[in-house]
């Protein structure tokens, strides 16, 4: 990314939808990148989601952010993603009634092939990329699959948000400060089918599973953690939208900026074969990163050495895959080149 005297450009797309419009305004006002760097806005939308946009980018200009150096508006990659330093790939195709996963899966393959293909073209040489669209994996992974010139390790996909679940959810049961939790791990999936594991974990020091007992953190919590998303559309009446802008941010910010010495957060990122995952799929794992001054050198690290055990195998390769499967059928559809 460009250093702290030049603005960074952040390319949002589906911009005028409501995760992007909850991010924007954070985005603006330096929760991505503190409060010294100055950021350009790049919306890139569809046609029909312009005039959203458009709105979105009047009341920018009326929040007078002393950090937001432009807001600009794009409806063709090649433009949304010229210069490009960080791009969070926000919009896609959702499941309707009657579409079958195929479908799901061949209709994001036409968003996020030609948006990889603009990113590889006509992003910035330190171009980061987070897929928050679902199913975002698979779609980080055709993305990735068709920007070849891009450092695979460059394109993410959030599970930054099934992890934060994770933590309030079991800072809650043990009636603790979220401060106060430490190693807990999403791997796999951001499906119904990611592990939430707490193998590791520590709350205010001590063992997460002693805390709140093996058969609620081996249980019903997975159970939990992997259906809030249901939980919250069943409340709400619709799908988690702060949050979800909330968890990019995170994700970004502890990317660029480094996570807290000794800790570490969980991200989907290409695997290269730790933990036994295959090669090549993008899968969840725990990763930190040391952060850059200039934000040039900044990389998710994957946390080695952690112990998995007979339970967390089986959880972890059931989510896998799943993962698997999917790049299969991308392949199948031709949605990744070289496949």
């Amino acid at each position: 990314m460009t250093s702290a005297v030049n603005p960074i450009t952040v390319t949002i797309t589906g911009a005028g939808g409501q995760i992007g419009y909850a991010a924007l305004f954070r985005i603006a006002s330096g929760a991505l990148f503190g409060p010294n760097q100055p950021v350009a806005l790049r919306l890139l939308e569809i046609p029909q989601g312009v005039k959203a946009a458009e709105g979105a980018a009047l009341e920018l200009v009326d929040g007078a952010f002393p950090l937001l150096a432009s807001v600009d508006i794009a409806t063709e990659p090649a433009a949304g993603f010229d210069g490009a330093n960080i791009a969070l790939l926000v919009g896609s195709r959702p499941r309707t009634a009657g579409m079958e996963r195929a479908d799901l899966l061949a209709a994001n393959g036409a968003i996020f092939g030609p948006q990889g293909r603009a990113i590889n073209d006509h992003a910035a040489d330190d171009v980061r990329v987070l897929v928050v669209g679902n199913p975002a994996n698979t779609n980080a992974l055709i993305a990735q699959r068709n920007a070849p010139d891009v450092p695979a390790e460059r394109f993410t996909a959030l599970t930054r948000l099934d992890h934060n679940r994770a933590v309030g959810l079991l800072a809650e049961r043990a009636g603790a400060a979220v401060a106060d939790i430490a190693g807990v791990t999403i791997w796999g999936n951001h499906s119904t089918t990611q592990y939430p594991d707490l193998s590791h974990a520590t709350i205010a020091g001590r063992p997460a599973l002693d805390v709140v007992g093996t058969e609620w953190g081996r249980g019903a919590y997975i159970d939990r953690v992997a259906n809030r998303g249901a939980e919250i559309i069943e409340v709400r009446g619709g799908s988690s939208v702060a949050s979800a802008a909330n968890a990019a941010i995170d994700h970004v910010r502890d990317w660029a900026l480094g996570t807290a010495p000794g800790a570490w957060t969980s991200a989907a990122l290409p695997s290269t074969g730790h933990y036994g995952i295959p090669a090549g799929i993008i899968a969840s794992v725990p990763v930190r990163s040391a952060g850059d001054a200039a934000g040039v050198a900044a990389n998710w690290e994957v946390v080695d050495g952690l112990d998995v055990d007979e339970f967390s195998r089986a959880r972890i390769d059931a989510s896998v895959a799943e993962l698997v499967a999917e790049r299969d059928q991308v392949a199948a559809l031709g949605l990744i080149p070289g496949a």
